[in-house]
């Protein structure tokens, strides 16, 4: 049996998921069979495996980072939340209903056999698993029927690195305080903390450091300082929406409130070239001047396109559409910038149905059958005056809608199954798609960056962008931060490993 590590956080948005990744990294550079596992998610960023089952983004990244295949059960539980109280359950990939917290709370003993199994799976033939906790374990309200801190660390006896985040200040107080509301059976299974996201000099950290260790009896594992990875994040809570680049190119991305699968624009969060903007409302819109307007996924399309027209922002896509600018709508984006979304089973709303924004000539219908894919197409036609005809392009679906193209409307792309997708508009400037990852594929992003290079009449760029390729140097450089400013002879001594 695989042997095991754990890291927890004194609270969310610590740094859990990227020490977690970066652990992967370090282990398998160190010459491990190494896999990432993550009991129970909740985020409304989440990936398709080969198999057709869905898991959250982060453990996707962690994947990689361990140069392993994703596969599902490195998530077996993914919340995906549809309102302030209620989220959709997906077990081992696949959605099975909708729940608000309470019910989901005393829902979870019956998981146990749920995450366990898929651990089991997952460690068949592994070295070690490196798992992620979720929020905080001092949540004391969640601990009965824990599933994915200390309630799992007991199922699968894994040693545990709680992770401070020193950004958000008060560190010293977190971690004492997270400690002493666990039970003292929970304490004995911390053996060491790391101090993450540290600025300034580390000399000024170390009294502190020492006596918050003689405070707890907990041995400090490292300081990891501030650093910004271009790697993608676990949810919307992430920094990238205050972190702008500058280039020379401008991607307007529309922030939905239910925005799902932000990662769709990381590949040109990465782009040398590009610059990223986020537009949160009607003001921001105006003073907006993209090269191009994305309109993102979203857990719900109903209540967003609502959103979308009630808050003014869809006059704004409009005259930004009329000025020129090409406009790309991806999934539920595709969807709002239709005619109409039909909601006949009431899935996501009881408003029955709602009129889209126009753009482009289609008509949804939301069911209650997900579709969850991955798969290659070829594109058909003519987008922002590129000749695109035959491009292969791949990604994945994840959506209950269906859409239909009235009026011969022209398809986006032919899928290898032999079923279209998505719907480019008649004079190419406003494209829809269902394949999540599309700017993913360098070919079709290159097409676009240089299309817009020559509408500026700017000079052409150096080379093109290898999106892979930036992402294996993002993993590697986070490696080596950890690795070089965290103890790995004592890790190595925790989880009970000999050096490779």
């Amino acid at each position: 049996m695989a042997k095991n590590i754990m890291f927890m956080g004194t609270g969310s948005s610590v740094g859990k998921s990227l020490l977690t990744a970066a652990m992967c990294r370090i282990l398998d550079n160190h010459g491990y069979t190494v896999a990432p596992y993550k009991s129970q998610n909740m985020a409304l960023n989440s990936f398709i495996t080969r198999d057709g089952k869905e898991m959250g983004r982060a453990q996707v990244v962690q994947a990689e980072c361990a140069r392993m295949e994703p596969q599902v059960e490195m998530n077996p539980v993914l919340l995906k939340p549809n309102s302030d109280m209620g989220a959709q359950v997906i077990l081992m990939g696949k959605a099975e209903f909708n729940m608000d917290a309470m019910d989901y709370h005393k829902h979870k003993p019956k998981l146990v056999d749920t995450v366990v199994s898929a651990y089991d799976t997952l460690a068949e033939g592994k070295d070690i698993i490196v798992i992620e906790g979720a929020g905080s374990p001092a949540e004391i309200n969640l601990r009965d029927n824990d599933i994915v801190n200390m309630g799992l660390a007991e199922l699968v006896d894994a040693p545990v690195i709680l992770i401070g985040d020193i950004d958000k200040g008060g560190v010293f107080a977190s971690i004492y305080g997270t400690i002493m509301l666990l039970e003292p059976e929970e304490q004995q299974r911390i053996k060491g903390f790391v101090i993450n996201k540290f600025r300034g000099d580390v000399e000024l950290l170390k009294p502190g450091i020492e006596m918050i260790e003689e405070k707890i009896n907990i041995p400090c594992l490292g300081v990891i300082p501030y650093k910004r990875f271009v790697i993608d994040d676990e949810d919307s809570v992430s920094e990238r929406f205050d972190n702008q680049n500058e280039g020379l190119i401008t991607i307007g991305v529309v922030y939905l409130p239910h925005l799902s699968n932000f990662t769709d624009c990381t590949a040109f969060e990465m782009h040398p070239d590009v610059k990223i903007e986020y537009y949160r409302n009607q003001r921001e819109l105006q003073l907006a001047s993209p090269d191009l307007l994305v309109i993102p996924g979203t857990k719900n399309t109903i209540d967003d396109t609502c959103h979308v027209i009630e808050s003014k922002m869809a006059d704004e896509i409009r005259r930004i559409h009329d000025s020129g600018v090409p406009i790309v709508g991806i999934c539920g984006g595709y969807q709002l910038l239709g005619k109409e979304i039909r909601d006949p089973l009431c899935v996501e709303s009881t408003r029955g149905s709602v009129e889209g924004l126009g753009l482009l000539n289609i008509v949804t219908t939301i069911g209650d059958e997900k579709r969850t894919v991955r798969t290659t197409g070829k594109v058909q036609g003519n987008f922002m005056g590129m000749e695109l005809t035959d491009m292969t392009v791949e990604g994945y679906e994840i959506h209950m809608g269906e859409s239909e193209a009235l009026d011969n409307a022209r398809s986006f792309a032919v899928l290898e199954d032999g079923t279209v997708d998505g719907v480019i508009a008649a004079d190419g400037t406003v494209m829809g798609t269902y394949l999540h990852g599309i700017f993913d594929n360098d070919d079709f992003r290159e097409k676009i960056v240089e299309t817009i290079r020559e509408k500026k009449h700017l000079e052409a760029g150096p080379v093109a962008f290898d999106f892979k390729a930036f992402k294996e140097e993002q993993y590697d450089l986070l490696a080596e931060t950890v690795e070089t400013n965290i103890d790995m002879k004592k890790i190595m001594e925790i989880i009970g490993a000999t050096e490779n």
